[in-house]
């Protein structure tokens, strides 16, 4: 009987540990902020997550604040004459019912000028600003940079860059 009390608590915890790494504003959800580790002394790191939103009227992500670098953008990837590039935007929709998802290769978070190395397995806070539904803090976890992940070194914090990438990257 103990044993069965102990696997239930134990399900619990993670089943709560999961859940806690989700964050609502309004009618939008946060699921899992994460960023990836940086790699040597890289100066430039980039954070994903997914958005959902269950209102009745599309909202926009327009702002990310946080204290790991000096500067934070909202950026996307586009492909021009057959080159990735990637590129600062205003602003990130979120449909009305729908979601948008920030990943590797897409729409992401750029953390320009680090004040430090991301390292795995720690987290840091970041403030989402939505046009409608306001601010919300988030945990960012860090962790690892796996498959081959683009070195964001050559930024050094210029802000509004842009750079050509080859076909496989991974944003």
């Amino acid at each position: 009987m103990k044993a069965l009390l102990l696997g239930l608590g134990l399900i619990l915890m993670a089943a709560t540990a999961a859940s806690a790494h989700d964050y609502k504003v309004d009618a939008i959800t946060i699921d899992h902020p994460w960023a990836k580790a940086s790699i040597g002394q890289a100066k430039a790191g980039a954070a994903y997550l997914t958005l959902m939103n269950d209102g009745e009227a599309a909202d926009r992500l327009v702002a990310v604040r946080a204290d790991v670098s000096e500067i934070v953008e909202l950026h996307t990837h586009t492909m021009e004459d057959g080159v990735m590039r990637m590129r600062a935007v205003p602003a990130i929709d979120v449909p009305a019912g729908g979601k948008t998802e920030l990943k590797p290769g897409g729409l992401h978070i750029m953390f320009l000028n680090l004040k430090g190395p991301l390292v795995e397995g720690e987290s840091f806070p970041a403030t989402l600003v939505f046009e409608n539904a306001g601010e919300v803090v988030v945990e960012v976890a860090i962790e690892a940079a796996v498959g081959g992940g683009h070195d964001h070194s050559a930024h050094e914090g210029k802000a509004g860059h842009s750079h050509s990438h080859g076909s496989s990257a991974t944003e």
